[in-house]
């Protein structure tokens, strides 16, 4: 269960393909090139526990710097290209990095972060140099291609998207087992529903610098099958990569589904999909008539689960169980989920709460024991903040972000309902709803609304979104006012930046949601 196993038996077989440039690389070749980069940190005094943190976009250089961290009983902690200096100098600090490893193209703010992070004692730059960093290719290809004498297992150190602040970090202990001894709790569900095998070609068209696209990628580098990814995601090259590659197993975010839905029909019906035995999806709540669309497109083989980066618990839903139960998110595997109100009352089935687990994994968010300890009640149950409800099957059913809940007039309003309905206007290529100042109610909904390709903001489509929203929800739900934005805020995860547009609509006043 280690691509060292994997060089030994198969070494000519694709470990992974970069979808734009098509560039292979064998497991003979991850093993070798993990193996020298391992060498350098070992040569440079980082031993085991220490931290690597690693800017840079999907690249063909990603995966052996992680397993180098991996099989050298360090911590890899990928960064966001999207952060800012400040965002970035504070994880870095957060985790303890002794080495920043960081793209060429993103040499300004790598440069920038030199005399911030003094802690930080190697940096390599890939794809090119910066004068305050080496060149990765010159220095880790001088190293031996053999395997360290200390190999032991190493740990991702992930955060949280920063969505509601500065993320958080989940330090785990680093593993106790022997290079290549399976990890039943990462490869669990990968054999469970997944049934991943050798032979299966795996598409992650997300940044491997969050938690699932990741964790899910090494995890199929585990078992030996191929991973395709891409640099950066596009509709219709997603479908090609299908396609050109017969992908079996693939993952996505619901925003990815909508790109894909509003291509052309021509676009759509002209790549071969019929080689997907699964198609996975996570990371955020997916609008109802979107998934209905993707499974009569794509078929039953639609699967969905729900967890996160604490791993306080998890639940899964096959497309079958999703048809009768619309809008879940499945059924616990990990843990038990209960519905809690602010007072910390169990609540009644369809009664909508705070979503805890009792029985999943223990965590702690790292170097922040006062988050840590508010994420837990007094039984011991955990929650990451979401809210949601249960139905009397025990399936589960997300609502949204607690801190991203509008109270109008004393009424509990979930923003992720309505903007499930505009999505689905076909002049709609992305929407954000939340709370603005209201004299009258205190917060009132407003939509932040990007436009499909061709389409222009008027006065008449305004008036045109919010009647089409009126038409599926009550008028209290629906906005009240629609703004339009060239492009909004969003991480390639999926996950929207809301507090960035939300904070110009608060600024001068005081709100308990910002």
């Amino acid at each position: 269960m280690h691509p060292c196993i994997h060089a030994s038996n198969t070494p000519d077989k694709a470990a992974f393909i970069m979808g734009h440039t098509g560039e292979v690389v064998t497991y003979g070749e991850l093993d070798a090139r993990s193996n020298q980069c391992a060498q350098l940190l070992r040569s440079r005094g980082h031993g085991v526990g220490a931290s690597v943190a690693i800017l840079m976009p999907n690249n063909v250089r990603y995966f052996e710097i992680c397993w180098a961290a991996q099989r050298s009983g360090l911590y890899y902690t990928p960064l966001s290209t999207h952060l800012t200096a400040d965002e970035i100098e504070y994880i870095a600090r957060d985790c303890g990095a002794e080495v920043l490893i960081a793209s060429h193209e993103l040499r300004d703010v790598a440069e920038e972060l030199v005399e911030r992070l003094p802690g930080v004692r190697t940096r390599l730059m890939v794809g090119g140099v910066a004068p305050s960093f080496e060149s990765y290719e010159e220095v880790v290809g001088a190293e031996s291609s053999a395997r360290i004498s200390d190999e032991r297992e190493g740990q991702d150190m992930l955060y949280s998207s920063g969505t509601t602040g500065y993320p958080k970090g989940v330090r785990l202990p680093l593993p106790d087992r022997e290079v290549g001894e399976p990890d039943y709790v990462a490869l669990g569900m990968m054999h469970g529903f997944w049934k991943v095998r050798p032979e299966d070609v795996y598409l992650s068209p997300a940044p491997l610098y969050h938690g699932a696209p990741m964790r899910c990628s090494m995890a199929m580098l585990r078992i030996g099958a191929t991973v395709v990814v891409m640099e950066r995601f596009d509709a219709e090259q997603a479908l090609a990569l299908i396609e050109r590659h017969r992908v079996t197993l693939s993952q996505w975010v619901p925003t990815m589904f909508v790109r894909m839905l509003k291509l052309p029909e021509s676009a759509r019906s002209r790549h071969d999909l019929s080689s997907q035995r699964l198609a996975v999806h996570a990371a955020a709540p997916c609008p109802i008539p979107i998934k209905q669309e993707m499974i009569e497109w794509w078929g039953p083989i639609i699967y969905e689960y729900y967890s996160a980066t604490e791993a306080i618990g998890a639940t899964e839903i096959d497309s079958e169980e999703w048809l009768a139960h619309p809008g879940s998110v499945g059924r616990p595997t990990v843990g038990t989920p209960h519905i809690v109100d602010d007072e910390g009352n169990e609540l009644a089935v369809g009664e909508i709460g705070s979503v805890y687990f009792d029985g999943g994994h223990q965590f702690a968010y790292h170097n922040d024991a006062e988050k840590t300890a508010k994420s837990y009640d007094e039984r011991g149950w955990a929650t990451v903040g979401d809210m949601g409800y249960l139905d009397e099957d025990g399936y589960l059913y997300l609502t949204d972000r607690k801190t991203n809940m509008i109270i109008s007039g004393g009424v509990n309003i979930y923003p992720q309902e309505t903007e499930n309905v505009l999505i689905t206007h076909p002049k709609v290529a992305d929407v954000a709803v939340f709370g603005v100042p209201s004299e009258d109610f205190g917060e009132e909904v407003k939509a932040v609304v990007e436009l499909a390709k061709g389409e222009k903001s008027s006065a008449d489509l305004e008036q045109a979104l919010m009647a089409f929203c009126r038409e599926h929800l009550s008028k209290l739900k629906c906005p009240r006012s629609i703004d339009f934005e060239a492009k909004l805020p969003r991480a390639e995860n999926g996950k929207l930046y809301k507090r960035r547009l939300r904070e110009r609509y608060w600024e001068g006043h005081e709100t308990r949601i910002l």
